[in-house]
């Protein structure tokens, strides 16, 4: 059983500040995985924003390679994986789609996150709409599940986390520490230090 968060540079002069994020799902002893992402094509026309296998897990995206973001395997993976569905389809923005500040593909990737609960796989600074928790909520588990993030519509708000480190955003962007894995965090930048 495998689980994996991919996210590639977004489209166009977005792609400067932004990426575009999904997540790939193996069960245990299925022949293939699966991909689950929220895209704005079509939204404003009545269809879904959380598709399902629309693409190949690690295809490109608007021309720029994946990179795979984090991933468990095993038996933790086996545990998180109907979490981890059940996430996807309690996802509330699926008729709904906005670039800036959210709900985007970021949003998306996570609510499904915190809403599995403690996988542990965090967002990088460019997954711009990530600290979008949604309308009427202040507070939530950071998308890692190791801490808690405050915000304010996804415009202003700040994550204290133990995958994370410290992050405030600001209307959308993230500017931010992480201690356990030494790195400054910046917009358009990502991550400057260690890997």
């Amino acid at each position: 059983a495998i689980i994996q968060v991919y996210g590639a540079r977004a489209w166009g002069w977005r792609g400067i500040f932004g990426m575009h994020t999904w997540i790939a799902i193996k069960r245990e002893n299925a022949p293939i995985f699966e991909r689950y992402e929220v895209v704005g094509f079509g939204v404003s026309g009545g269809a879904r924003a959380v598709r399902r296998n629309r693409y190949p897990v690690d295809a490109y995206w608007a021309g720029n390679a994946p990179v795979l973001l984090g991933e468990i395997r095993g038996e933790r993976a086996a545990a998180a994986i109907p979490r981890l569905i059940e996430a996807v389809d309690a996802y509330p923005y699926d008729h709904r789609y906005t670039i800036w500040p959210g709900p985007n593909s970021n949003s998306f990737t996570a609510f499904v996150l915190r809403r599995a609960g403690g996988i542990g796989i965090e967002l990088p600074p460019l997954a711009v709409g990530k600290d979008y928790i949604g309308q009427g909520r202040w507070y939530a588990r950071a998308p890692s599940g190791t801490g808690f993030q405050f915000s304010m519509m996804g415009l202003i708000g700040m994550t204290i986390a133990a995958d994370e480190g410290l992050e405030i955003n600001l209307l959308g962007l993230t500017f931010g520490v992480d201690f356990t894995r030494p790195a400054l965090k910046l917009p358009g930048l990502g991550r400057i230090g260690l890997s």
